[in-house]
């Protein structure tokens, strides 16, 4: 059976937690967690995690558009999973600093 789960954590500071799993059983078999921003008007991803073109990876998203794909190399997407969610737990105020620092920059 195929279950899907999404939601929305807010974060202080104007920032967002977007989550999104497909699960078959107890295996995850694909999702996205991304950190975003509410500025200048709009919501702007700062990093995000996902399974998109076939492999689990992090994109680093920079205010200029730029992204840098790093790949993940876990057992599975479950442990990717968890990991992707307690990274940014931990450190969105790490990766919100940075993309304003490159918000103010570019200004």
């Amino acid at each position: 059976m195929v279950k899907k789960k999404e939601f929305i954590v807010p974060y202080p500071e104007n920032c967002r937690k977007r989550y999104s799993h497909t699960r078959i059983k107890n295996r995850i078999v694909d999702f996205k967690v991304q950190l975003e921003v509410f500025l200048k008007n709009r919501w702007y991803p700062i990093v995000r995690y996902d399974t998109a073109h076939g492999f689990a990876h992090r994109d680093i998203i920079h205010f200029d558009g730029r992204i840098e794909k790093i790949p993940l190399f876990l057992n599975n997407y479950n442990e990717t999973l968890n990991f992707a969610d307690t990274d940014i737990k931990m450190n969105w105020q790490l990766y919100l600093k940075r993309f304003l620092e490159e918000v103010k920059n570019h200004d």
